[in-house]
């Protein structure tokens, strides 16, 4: 089946394919803003979820979803190229373990009057995965959240009312 793209959903334009997630999402800021949002402790926490760890090339994040039985996920920084590329592989994932080994990239490109363009692919996330539709619906969610922190200064990381409700 030929890549299509969904209408967006929360200014996000999702990939429908045989392949691996992918999305497509413009924002009104500079890439440098996404970029900051993707490699730093405080820009993650405020999209997706609490995290330690470092976002700089080589480093590894530790994001933290929930609180009574803390789901854990470990991500090394393959690649943090500012302002366009930040690439990802996922080395643990205590509650979706198809996730080990999976390799999120996001790419920025400037678009507009200083607004710019995110690619996003999570490769090793497909259709074939038991978890995919739960997925899928998560990086929907996230990426609009993403799109939201960095345009308004407020995302719906993982605990927000927003991130409850999908």
């Amino acid at each position: 089946m030929a890549d299509a793209i969904t209408p967006p959903a929360h200014g996000v334009a999702v990939h429908d394919s045989d392949t691996d997630y992918q999305a497509v999402a413009p924002f009104d800021a500079p890439p440098e803003a996404v970029f900051d949002a993707l490699t730093t402790v405080s820009g993650l926490a405020s999209w997706w979820a609490p995290v330690s760890g470092s976002g700089a090339e080589g480093g590894e994040l530790r994001f933290v979803f929930g609180d009574a039985d803390p789901l854990v996920k470990v991500i090394r920084v393959d690649e943090a190229r500012r302002p366009s590329t930040v690439a990802w592989t996922v080395l643990e994932c205590t509650f979706l373990p198809d996730w080990v080994g999976a390799a999120p990239r996001f790419e920025l490109s400037p678009r507009g009057a200083g607004g710019c363009e995110l690619r996003f692919r999570h490769r090793g996330l497909t259709p074939q995965l038991e978890c995919f539709s739960a997925c899928r619906a998560g990086w929907d969610q996230y990426l609009a959240s993403l799109r939201s922190y960095v345009e308004s200064g407020r995302g719906n990381p993982s605990g927000s009312d927003a991130a409850g409700a999908r």
